[in-house]
C-alpha cells in the first residue's frame, strides 16, 4: 500500500466506497448499480429516476390494507368478548390480595365449558347496575346453604348435611367484619360471592346472590405489578373442618 502512487490510492478508496456503499444500499436497487457500473457519468443518473408507477397496483394496495385492517380488528374484538379482558382493580375490597391499579387478564372461556368453582376469583356485572363490573370471591355454588355467622362460613348442600366450615387462609384478621347472621339456600343458577377485605366489601350480603349468566369470567392472569405477576392469582380451594 505504501508503494503505491497517488493514482492507485484514488482507485483503491474509490472501491472501498464501493463496498461499504454496497452494504448499506436497499437490495432493491443493487441490480440498477451493478448493470451501470462502468457507464458514464451522465447515464448512471438515469438509474436514480423513479419507475414508471402503475395505479391499479396502488389500488390492490389500498385493498389488501384495508382487508388486513379489518381482520386484525375482527380478531382483536372476538378475542376481547369471547376469549380475554383486561380489567383495573379500582377499590379495597379484595385486599390484601389485589390492590388498585392491578392488571389482570379475566378468562372469558373456561366458563362457557364448564362451572365456577367455590374458591374462584371472578369479575361480574353487578345485577342491579350492569354497567359496573365487580371483582369478588366465589363461597358459595348452586345447591349450597350459605350461612354467615361471627366471621365464619358454614356451608351445608348434599354432600355435606351437617354442614362445613371454610378454612380461609387468604384473609387477614384486621379484614374481618361487615355483615353477618346470614342464612340463604342458593338455586340452579345462583353464586355466593364475597371480597377478601370483609370489613368493607359489597357483596352477595348485602345485594343478594350472583346470576350465573352475569359472571364475565375468571381472573386468569395478573400482569402488573410485575412483582405479583401469575397465573390465577388467589385462586382457593378450601380445606374442610
Amino acid at each position: 500500500m505504501y508503494c503505491a502512487t497517488h493514482n492507485d490510492a484514488k482507485i483503491f478508496v474509490r472501491k472501498k466506497n464501493v463496498r461499504i456503499i454496497s452494504v448499506l444500499i436497499p437490495v432493491k436497487l443493487m441490480n440498477d448499480i451493478h448493470d451501470t457500473q462502468g457507464t458514464p457519468r451522465d447515464d448512471a443518473s438515469a438509474t436514480l429516476r423513479p419507475r414508471d408507477t402503475h395505479p391499479e397496483n396502488d389500488d390492490s394496495s389500498k385493498g389488501a390494507l384495508f382487508l388486513y385492517t379489518v381482520l386484525a380488528l375482527g380478531l382483536a374484538l372476538f378475542i376481547r368478548f369471547y376469549v380475554a379482558a383486561p380489567y383495573v382493580v379500582s377499590g379495597s375490597s379484595m385486599e390484601p390480595n389485589f390492590d388498585n391499579w392491578d392488571y389482570l387478564i379475566t378468562d372469558r372461556l373456561t366458563y362457557r365449558m364448564e362451572e365456577p368453582e367455590r374458591g374462584d376469583v371472578i369479575v361480574f356485572k353487578l345485577p342491579q347496575e350492569p354497567s359496573r363490573s365487580l371483582i369478588k370471591r366465589v363461597v358459595g355454588v348452586p345447591g349450597d346453604t350459605i350461612i354467615v355467622r361471627d366471621n365464619r362460613i358454614e356451608i351445608q348442600n348434599a354432600e355435606h348435611p351437617e354442614g362445613i366450615l371454610l378454612d380461609e387462609p387468604y384473609l387477614e384478621t384486621a379484614n374481618f367484619g361487615g355483615p353477618t347472621g346470614i342464612s340463604l339456600t342458593l338455586g340452579g343458577d345462583e353464586f355466593f360471592v364475597m371480597g377478601d377485605n370483609r370489613r368493607v366489601s359489597s357483596d352477595s350480603r348485602t345485594w343478594g346472590v350472583l346470576p350465573r349468566e352475569n359472571i364475565v369470567g375468571r381472573v386468569l392472569l395478573r400482569l402488573f405489578p410485575l412483582s405479583k405477576l401469575g397465573v390465577l392469582p388467589a385462586e382457593a380451594r378450601y380445606l374442610q373442618e
